[in-house]
């Protein structure tokens, strides 16, 4: 939280008229160290890593809550509490607040100020890694809320109402970014980039990589959008992947150091204090599928020592310690948050050939999907074996199915799972007991502090209202 603080009294010192003063005031300017983007971008960074794609400290300040929904919605965590709560799609506006907040006044304007400093610098590696961070926001905000401010938006006091751009029109801006960042790549200009880049440490090959898989997923997400071609959108992503992470060394993720003002999102929500505890849906689909995995992605239930996880929706409160919490792997204190693993490229690939090739193009790359995860989370070979060959082979009328169901695992806690539903239908699932809405949620609504500053028509979404790319 220290980060964060810290991070916003310097945007608002670097954004302001004595911006100049505060970085050059007995400075050498020899010394990279007082150069502005360095200063930016590790900030950035910890707050995409930690407050936007992770859950944040949702539990206590907030800064994550959008992430920590998608959660609920795909039904992985739940409240020991009795309904009505998030798990049971209570919502009102002022539940978003933050999460806006976070991604436009935290991290877009930050990173709109380190693409203008780069550039009038000549630092061309910042200005990629500012083109990448800024399609990957936007991509995470329009896909949970649709139409959202941009093209008018993040320019002061000259426009507090901006219009919002069509969602499409953002797909469009995301894909232009993420071109805009692989040439700014290849010029190779100026300062280079070190540890103040949490993510790959300067190195731009993989930032260039990352950018490539980038366009992959957008382009999947894309495949039911109006007006767009599955096989087309599966053979633009195939096309992309072939500059795309290739092991997973290349995988984009956040290691958390594990200390006190450092620690790993999924541990501050869900340990020691916070009610919410995995669900059953997460927990038994892993039990039934005899699944390797499950001690490291779920803890047992610390009275019974069993994997039990709650029902959400459930009518009482039961004992906090008969549940079960998230596993070692994904919610230790110094645990790996995972933006966009390298699974995550190889089931694009599997869903990809499936859509153009059929089951037998699929099959390698959905195998090494569900290997690959294993192999990373330390399950024995001999387990991984067994499950392979219970769970391992395609069937042509369920081969979409089993790709999406293994993919949500190797993905876990991510946001991008619920994209994935919502475009798939798969994992199945279904609405939760005690719901308050007809329907299970498509979407978020928007801000309160949004509607209040700055109504637009948008705003009288609903949660079960679909986004532009989530045609029927």
């Amino acid at each position: 939280m220290k980060a964060i603080i810290f991070f916003t009294f310097l945007a608002a010192i670097l954004a302001g008229t004595g911006c100049k003063k505060f970085v050059d005031v007995n400075q050498d300017p020899n010394n990279p160290l007082t150069v502005q983007e360095k200063i930016l971008l590790a900030p950035i960074e910890f707050n995409i890593a930690h407050g936007v794609d992770a859950g944040g400290s949702a539990g206590n300040d907030g800064e994550g809550e959008a992430a920590t929904y998608t959660n609920h919605f795909m039904q992985t965590i739940c409240y020991n509490q009795v309904a009505l709560n998030y798990g049971t799609y209570y919502f009102v506006n002022t539940d978003m607040n933050l999460s806006w907040g976070q991604v436009y006044n935290t991290v877009l304007e930050n990173l709109k100020l380190l693409e203008q400093e780069s550039l009038k610098d000549g630092n061309s590696n910042y200005t990629a890694i500012a083109q990448v961070l800024t399609a990957y926001t936007l991509g995470f905000t329009t896909d949970l809320w649709g139409d959202i401010p941009y093209s008018k938006a993040l320019n002061g006091a000259s426009d507090l109402t901006p219009t919002y751009d069509s969602q499409e029109s953002i797909y469009d801006s995301i894909q232009s970014l993420l071109d805009q960042g692989i040439a700014s790549i290849a010029k190779g200009t100026g300062l280079k980039v070190g540890t103040d880049d949490y993510f790959y440490s300067g190195n731009m090959t993989a930032w260039k990589k990352l950018a490539y898989s980038l366009k992959a997923r957008y382009y999947m997400h894309l495949i039911k959008a109006p007006g767009y071609n599955a096989a087309t959108q599966c053979g633009l992503a195939l096309t992309a992947l072939q500059n795309g992470m290739a092991s997973t060394s290349d995988e984009w993720k956040f290691v958390y150091p594990g200390g006190a003002t450092s620690q790993d999102a999924w541990y501050t929500i869900m340990l020691p204090l916070s009610t919410l505890v995995a669900s059953d849906q997460i927990v038994d689909t892993l039990v039934t599928r005899n699944d390797p995995r499950l001690p490291f992605m779920i803890a047992k239930a610390k009275n019974t020592g069993l994997y039990t996880g709650r029902p959400i929706g459930a009518p009482t409160i039961g004992t906090l310690n008969n549940y079960s919490s998230l596993g070692p792997f994904y919610a230790s204190v110094n645990s790996t948050q995972f933006l966009m693993p390298y699974t995550e490229v190889e089931f694009i690939q599997a869903e990809a050939n499936l859509t153009i090739s059929g089951v037998a193009a699929a099959q390698p790359f959905y195998t090494a999907g569900i290997t690959t995860h294993m192999t990373k989370l330390g399950v024995a070979g001999p387990d991984m074996a067994t499950y392979l060959a219970a769970r391992g082979t395609l069937a042509a009328g369920t081969a979409l199915e089993q790709i999406m169901q293994e993919k949500v695992i190797a993905d876990f806690l991510s946001p991008e799972n619920f994209t994935d539903w919502r475009r798939t239908g798969f994992p199945a699932l279904t609405i939760v007991q005690n719901a308050q809405e007809p329907a299970i949620p498509r979407r978020l609504t928007y801000p309160q502090t949004e509607i209040n500053t700055n109504p637009q028509p948008q705003q009288s979404a609903l949660l079960t209202d679909r986004v532009w790319w989530d045609a029927q």
